[in-house]
C-alpha cells in the first residue's frame, strides 16, 4: 500500500506566469488537479481504471487561498490526500509548499463526485475495488483554509459580460474544463485591478454542465465582506456554477 499522501513537483514555467511573473491561477488549479489524478491513478482509483468501467470523477467543488503564488522558473511541490469519503463524494485536499526552502505558498480544498459515464448519474465510490478508498483516508492532516461556503447572490447582480464556448474551453470529458470556468471569472477584471489587487482565496462550485456551443453569461456582486460572487449561466437558462473571489489591496 502506498503512502496516503502523494507528492508531486512542478514548475513554474514563465509561459503560464502573468505580468507580476508569478503563477497564473487557473494554471495552479491544473496542477493541483494534476495532482489529484497522479494520486488516484497511482492508488487504482483513478481515471486510468475508472474509464475502462464506464466510470470518472467529476470535480464538485474547488477552494484555494494562497498567501503567495510561486515566481516564474520555481519548483514547487503540490501535496494532495483524501480527507474523507462518503458513499457518492470525496473531500480531497492540497498544500503547495517551494521545494528549496519549504515554505508554504497555500492550501486547496476540493469536493468530487464518482459518476457513470453512460447515465452521468452518481456512482457509488465503495464499489470500487471493494472500496480501497476507505485505506487511503488521512482525517487528521492539517489543511488550515475554511472549506467552501454556499454563494449566495440576489436576483440583482450585475450582467457583466457573455462569451461563446469553443474548442479550447472542452476537456476530455467533452464538457468545459473546469478551470476554463476559473480562468474566464478572473478575466471580468482588468490588467490594472490586478496592479493594484492580489488574489487570495477562490472558491467554485460547479452545478451544471456546458458544452461547446454554449453561451455563458457573467453575473457578478459584491457580499457583505468585500468578496466579488460570480454566477455562471448558460443560453437555456441552467447554472453552470457559482464563484466567490477574494482580493487583497496592494497598491
Amino acid at each position: 500500500m502506498l503512502d496516503k499522501v502523494g507528492k508531486y513537483e512542478f514548475l513554474a514555467e514563465p509561459f503560464h506566469c502573468d505580468f507580476s511573473k508569478r503563477l497564473f491561477m487557473g494554471h495552479l488549479g491544473n496542477h493541483l488537479l494534476n495532482a489529484a489524478d497522479f494520486h488516484s491513478n497511482d492508488r487504482n482509483f483513478g481515471m486510468n481504471y475508472l474509464n475502462t468501467i464506464n466510470k470518472t470523477w467529476v470535480l464538485s467543488r474547488l477552494a484555494i487561498e494562497m498567501d503567495e503564488m510561486p515566481a516564474a522558473y520555481t519548483r514547487f511541490y503540490v501535496e494532495t490526500w483524501v480527507e474523507n469519503a462518503m458513499r457518492f463524494f470525496t473531500n480531497r485536499n492540497f498544500k503547495v509548499t517551494d521545494v528549496k526552502d519549504g515554505r508554504v505558498y497555500g492550501y486547496g480544498r476540493s469536493v468530487w463526485a464518482m459518476i457513470d459515464t453512460e447515465t452521468r448519474q452518481p456512482a457509488d465510490l465503495f464499489d470500487i475495488n471493494d472500496g480501497d478508498i476507505k485505506n487511503y483516508i488521512l482525517s487528521d492532516k492539517e489543511c488550515p483554509i475554511a472549506k467552501s461556503s454556499r454563494v449566495r447572490m440576489s436576483d440583482n447582480a450585475e450582467l457583466v459580460r457573455t462569451i461563446d464556448t469553443n474548442y479550447s474551453d472542452i476537456d476530455v470529458n467533452g464538457h468545459v474544463n473546469s478551470v476554463k470556468y476559473i480562468e474566464h471569472v478572473l478575466d471580468l477584471w482588468d490588467l490594472d485591478w490586478y496592479k493594484s489587487h492580489c488574489l487570495k482565496r477562490l472558491e467554485i462550485a460547479y452545478v451544471a454542465e456546458s458544452h461547446q456551443g454554449d453561451k455563458l453569461s457573467f453575473y457578478r456582486e459584491q457580499d457583505a465582506d468585500g468578496d466579488y460572487c460570480v454566477r455562471i449561466v448558460r443560453d437555456d437558462g441552467t447554472e453552470a456554477c457559482r464563484c466567490k473571489v477574494r482580493f487583497v489591496d496592494n497598491s
